[in-house]
């Protein structure tokens, strides 16, 4: 197991080094190392970014807007998916919203929250919507996936309903609560950029990239799609760690 998994890494870094160099060469050939900078270009660009008066500013607001709208979209996704899973009613009250949500396209929603919302708000609300479909779906699945001759068996012998909850719903729908978290967040930090880059609040990625978007500083603006990319990768890290604890702790 060790060997396949120490394959696989190497195999990963090996399709890294090799798009790296296709990068290079293509940025060599084409020679407008201003439209298309090289890889060096672009980590170069990334650390003058750490000297920028505005890069810390702009990197904890937007780490803070997508935490709010995942805050946001865990709570309702909580209940409503929960609430949906044991409840056929409630499911179908929810579903044509959470249907609407994943049907919308995102630049409509984003048109109407700039004239709902301060610029502020916008990455916010836009992370929000984004999130919690993904979060609740899941949620519901986990319910519906639950072993029902352990949940009758339950209350056969009495089990109150919270411990029927805490000792059979709850581990079974863990996995899904972690792959639903997972792919919120991967959709909702691009969500949340994107409405930074539309609504341009003072400070966030989406900002800067816009700005230097604006001056034709493209190895700027791949910098910062770096470091939005290492957030991804640092939360989905966190996300693994909390989902090995748990699942090992709940067995």
């Amino acid at each position: 197991m060790k060997d396949f998994f120490t394959r696989n890494r190497t195999i990963s870094i090996a399709v890294i080094g090799l798009l790296l160099v296709i990068w290079e060469l293509v940025s060599r050939i084409t020679g407008a190392r201003q439209i298309l900078p090289g890889p060096a270009d672009s980590i170069t660009a990334l650390i003058h970014l750490f000297g920028e008066p505005g890069f810390l500013s702009s990197l904890t607001s937007t780490i803070i807007r997508g935490l709010l709208g995942f805050i946001l979209a865990f709570g309702c996704a909580l209940v409503i998916g929960i609430l949906s899973g044991l409840n056929p009613v409630v499911e179908a009250a929810f579903r044509p919203i959470i249907v609407l949500f994943r049907s919308v396209p995102v630049i409509s929603i984003i048109l109407l929250a700039l004239i709902w919302f301060k610029v502020e708000q916008v990455p916010v609300f836009i992370g929000f919507l984004t999130m919690f479909p993904l979060l609740s779906t899941n949620l519901t699945q986990g319910i519906r996936q639950t072993d029902p001759k352990l949940v009758e068996m339950a209350r056969i012998y009495h089990v109150k309903e919270w411990r029927i909850l805490r000792e059979v719903y709850i581990p079974s729908i863990l996995p899904y609560l972690f792959s639903g978290i997972s792919s919120a967040l991967g959709f909702g930090w691009r969500a949340v950029i994107i409405g930074e880059v539309l609504s341009q609040p003072r400070y966030g990625i989406g900002s800067m990239m816009q700005e230097a978007q604006s001056f034709l500083l493209v190895a700027e603006v791949i910098a910062w799609t770096l470091i939005a990319v290492i957030i991804g990768y640092f939360f989905e890290g966190i996300n693994r760690m909390f989902e090995s604890k748990i699942v090992r702790w709940n067995r």
